[in-house]
């Protein structure tokens, strides 16, 4: 007979459908604001701040992806997209060719300049303002031990994209 689940207790079930409610609703409240100031996605506006925070403005695919926390193959069509857009290029990256590198352009920089100010009051109004310093380091932390798990599920093979 298979082990008894452990079932969570009325604190971790409260805990967890907070987190939830989060994961549902955050990333299209962003969205929004990104799409209706500037014509952007969060997922694109990570990408290019991605690249405007790097060396020289570029990195390889496979680096961003794993800065921004996604599959190779979703960065791929989205950076197709953006560079129809002329937000960045791609090339071979000139230390392995056998690696491809985004490359932010003028026009890529001006977008995500220009895209910051309304972004990073969206993430204030919305996860920042009224936390304490103390609740947004246990903010990060917690962040981070969930997004470790998600890493080690995905190694384990649990999770596939």
């Amino acid at each position: 007979m298979p082990d008894e689940p452990r079932w969570l207790t009325d604190d971790e079930r409260d805990a967890w459908i907070a987190l939830a409610k989060l994961v549902f609703n955050l990333p299209g409240m962003l969205d929004a604001q990104l799409l209706r100031d500037s014509k952007l996605t969060l997922f694109d506006y990570f990408v290019l701040s991605g690249l405007s925070m790097a060396p020289d403005r570029t990195l390889r695919l496979s680096d961003l992806a794993g800065n921004i926390g996604s599959s190779l193959s979703r960065l791929s069509n989205v950076v197709k997209r953006l560079e129809q857009r002329d937000l960045l290029r791609r090339e071979p990256d000139p230390d392995s060719p056998r690696y491809t590198r985004a490359v932010l352009t003028d026009a890529g920089w001006d977008v995500v300049v220009a895209a910051a100010p309304g972004h990073v009051a969206a993430v204030r109004r919305f996860v920042i303002d009224g936390l304490t310093e103390q609740q947004v380091d246990v903010l990060r932390e917690i962040a981070c031990h969930v997004t470790r798990q998600l890493g080690k599920a995905t190694e384990e093979g649990v999770r596939r994209c």
